[in-house]
């Protein structure tokens, strides 16, 4: 899935994340610094079975690639910011970068020593070919940052024989975020003898990167992956990484996968547990805990090229239609915080909220109204049409297996029915789910900003802007909401000075307020449970060095390289 975030004006989250408790560790990660073993089991729903492409442009499973095999220039961590209001950026395959003085010119210098897992050298050849390759097939442009996907990016050249320029048409600052961490660099030799029309499609069965793992195996039901006994951070002093192997099944429903979590056989959780305290965490009290920072929106999209719902008197019902504070309790069990029109998540992006746009509330009176005053009428059946007859009734496509969804589903359908407006709920495996996100092939679609996964940000710029920026359409603009005037406030944020920034923002929000082209729905949150008995490291609220979900890569890669056995 596309996913955007901004380098900028960061917000730390800890402090505002639901936390089960920060793990005691029975022993330090110097104490296990020479120590290789162990196996973790991840227990993510992910919704269909493993197809064992490991593509990392491929939305569909560049979670099980991203951050096992393949790595970004350089970490950066949103969950933290500095003492300038910046976040911290690690080295990875980049030892540091520089911007000019303009913010137009951003220049990485590209580490050495570091080869690909069949052995061969990795160089900065291989960052110019990966973002030439992007520029030649733009659907592996996922952030759009080439200008003719409507970004500022405009060449990408190697300087000397180890630093990589990236040259922008006006300031981009806010555009390292996507080139230095969400950009998967891939190795030349390999996918440089493909045509570029094979690029996408490119199934990658046996990945070569440079990453901390290794597919050793996989079939659909699990993916094995076994220590990079080369990794090139094993240059620091100990052994990286240090747990040995890595099964990752493939559940279908969030019930399974809760049952391996609860019963001790998986040890890294990406999805809600009902009654987690008692389910999950008093099993074993001293090792078991969770933290659930709010990040992004879980939001219904409407098709906007559906003759009715690109209707604003439509969109306007649905929204005043949802119970939202009822679709947290029973679809989330209280663990997402009902969302706002405005996208602004609360408390996590309060400074950008401007409380007096959001004007929308639950009103399922004046959802009526509103439909009634559009020259809709209600049927024999309840079901309002327009004059042609046409009816309110729409399907509404979800994640299969995701069972809060389908909870929160419930809500929302008893919810439009009560106003007239009728839908099915109708769940999709997460491959052809999101095709069609990303075709237009659906009517209303049940989301995250990057549908199945999250599309969150230390800002809400980047959310808003994955969702409604028109570059975007074919990725993560689902609505296909194309707007001129909505997309000159997202380029001109870049360029912004920190009050301007505000400014546009609000203006952003405005959109969101007055078009309705995403209806919120709950916060969706990075959902983390961990056992620490025998795996040690994990992030905790006081001490976030990655976002802590399994599918928020590439940050899974940064913790799989901070985790170590216990005896």
């Amino acid at each position: 899935m596309r996913r955007r975030r901004v380098f900028t004006l960061l917000i730390a989250f800890a402090a505002l994340a639901a936390a089960g408790g920060q793990a005691t560790l029975t022993s330090s990660a110097a104490a296990n610094a020479g120590k290789v073993g162990g196996k973790l089991v991840i227990g993510n729903e992910t919704g269909s079975t493993w197809t064992c492409q490991f593509n990392p442009f491929n939305s569909a499973v560049s979670l099980a690639s991203l951050g096992f095999e393949y790595e970004p220039l350089e970490a950066v961590d949103i969950l933290r910011t500095n003492a300038n209001g910046t976040n911290p950026v690690t080295p990875w395959l980049a030892t540091g970068s520089t911007w000019n003085t303009t913010y137009t010119a951003l220049t990485f210098t590209i580490r050495s020593g570091v080869k690909w897992s069949d052995g061969t050298p990795f160089s900065a050849n291989d960052v110019v070919y990966t973002f030439d390759a992007m520029k030649a097939s733009p659907a592996l442009d996922l952030d759009a940052v080439w200008s003719a996907d409507g970004g500022p990016l405009t060449s990408v050249a190697l300087q000397g024989t180890d630093q990589v320029v990236f040259t922008f048409d006006a300031p981009s600052e806010s555009y390292f975020y996507y080139v230095a961490d969400q950009t998967p660099i891939i190795p030349q030799h390999i996918w440089g003898s493909l045509d570029q029309s094979e690029l996408v499609s490119y199934a990658d069965t046996k990945p070569i990167g440079t990453g901390p793992y290794l597919v050793k195996s996989c079939s659909e039901d699990n993916i094995e992956y076994l220590r990079n006994s080369h990794y090139w951070q094993s240059k620091r002093g100990h052994p990286v990484p240090q747990i040995q192997e890595i099964n990752y099944p493939a559940f279908l429903s969030n019930t399974p996968c809760n049952l391996s979590l609860i019963e001790g056989d998986a040890q890294w959780g990406g999805q809600p547990i009902p009654n987690i305290k008692s389910s999950f965490i008093a099993k074993a009290p001293a090792f078991r805990h969770y933290w659930f920072p709010p990040v992004e929106n879980v939001s219904l999209f409407p098709n906007l090229t559906n003759p009715l719902l690109s209707k604003l008197a439509v969109r306007q019902a649905i929204t005043m239609a949802i119970n939202r504070p009822a679709v947290s309790k029973r679809g989330e069990s209280g663990y997402e915080l009902p969302a706002n029109q405005t996208g602004i998540v609360l408390p996590t992006f309060k400074k950008w909220y401007e409380s007096s746009l959001n004007t929308v509330s639950y009103d399922p009176s004046k959802a009526d109204q509103i439909l009634q005053a559009a020259g809709f009428k209600k049927g024999s059946d309840g079901i309002y049409q327009d004059a042609q007859g046409q009816q309110l009734s729409f399907t509404i496509v979800t994640v299969s297996g995701f069972s809060d969804w389908d909870s929160s589903l419930q809500v929302i359908t008893q919810d439009l029915k009560a106003v007239g407006i009728q839908v099915t709920v109708e769940d999709e495996n997460s491959g052809p789910y999101v095709s069609n996100l990303e075709s237009g092939s659906y009517q209303l679609a049940y989301a995250g900003g990057g549908g199945p996964y999250p599309l969150d940000g230390p800002s809400p710029y980047y959310e808003l802007r994955g969702i409604l920026f028109s570059g975007n359409i074919g990725s993560t603009d689902y609505s296909r909401f194309s707007s001129p005037s909505t997309d000159a406030l997202f380029n001109a944020y870049p360029a912004a000075s920190p009050a301007q920034q505000l400014t546009i923002m609000h203006e952003i929000e405005k959109v969101m307020v007055d078009d309705i082209p995403v209806i919120p729905v709950t916060e969706g949150v990075n959902w983390f449970e961990y056992d620490a008995q025998h795996i040690g490291g994990w992030p905790t609220p006081s001490n976030p060095y990655a976002q802590p979900a399994v599918y928020q890569f590439p940050d899974d890669g940064v913790v799989l390289t901070h985790l170590y056995p216990i005896s």
